[in-house]
């Protein structure tokens, strides 16, 4: 969960674009490359953004303690949204940041504050999508199953009708039921992860574009070229320079991009 005190961001997931400013949050629900930009900002007044992880047994454990669960159906619904965050929650963010300021009681008040962060969201406007994501054996926790068998094979040849028997489905179904979760199917996906891969190598190892290429699986070049300046804006020689620059000079501006592959 990212919360937004103060500016505005936005990111891309697929072809989606979310954009979440002071009193929102983005909810990340599945392991998916994204690439975002901080787009309200200044000197005076920089964006603050307060992320944390959301623990996945405390969910579970407070959506089975609720008198009315909110459904979730079997298709698997958004793997990231945005939600405005202001009452309750603004009230437990604030908490959890106060908590920096006596580090003894974090062990004993931080897991109380989870679990009520975790209530508001159940019990909110989103609560089916959150739900949906903690259900064992649900169709979004089998496609999740799957996508980590993916993350970790990246670099090789994947076949769908492998990652679909991984997930206990049909590959129309899976391919179906994959793209709802991340807004990518199961190839773009794939490649969204080599092209971050590279985009790593080049800029924090200075690997050049021929071994970087190869490296996180491409055969041809020429079509990662291709498919990095499509994603990035830029060939990928101009770009690693550019962002080594930036960061050689640790000043990058307000609008310049972040690179996560967990967003």
């Amino acid at each position: 969960m990212c919360i937004v005190a103060q500016g505005a961001k936005w990111a891309t997931f697929g072809g989606n674009r979310l954009e979440y400013r002071a009193g929102q949050a983005l909810v990340v629900g599945v392991e998916t490359p994204s690439i975002g930009r901080v787009v309200e900002a200044t000197p005076d007044e920089p964006c603050l953004v307060l992320a944390f992880e959301l623990d996945l047994a405390i969910v579970r454990s407070v959506a089975e303690g609720l008198d009315a669960p909110p459904r979730a159906s079997g298709e698997p619904g958004r793997g990231v949204f945005v939600t405005d965050f202001q009452g309750p929650l603004a009230d437990c963010a604030l908490r959890l940041v106060r908590l920096l300021d006596t580090p003894k009681a974090i062990p004993t008040l931080y897991p109380v504050i989870m679990r009520e962060i975790c209530y508001w969201l159940l019990t909110g406007p989103h609560g089916g999508d959150v739900a949906r994501m903690t259900l064992a054996n649900s169709p979004s926790q089998r496609v999740i199953g799957a996508m980590h068998s993916l993350r970790s094979r990246f670099r090789e040849t994947v076949r769908i009708e492998d990652l679909a028997a991984i997930a206990q489905m049909s590959p129309s179904a899976f391919h179906r039921q994959f793209k709802a979760l991340t807004s990518l199917t199961p190839l773009q996906y794939q490649k969204q992860l080599r092209l971050l891969e590279a985009r790593r190598l080049m800029i924090s190892r200075a690997v050049n574009v021929e071994a970087a290429s190869f490296q996180v699986g491409y055969e041809s070049p020429s079509q990662f070229s291709r498919e990095y300046a499509r994603t990035f804006g830029a060939p990928p020689k101009r770009d690693a320079e550019r962002m080594q620059i930036m960061l050689r000079d640790d000043r990058a501006p307000a609008g310049a991009e972040l690179v996560a592959e967990d967003a």
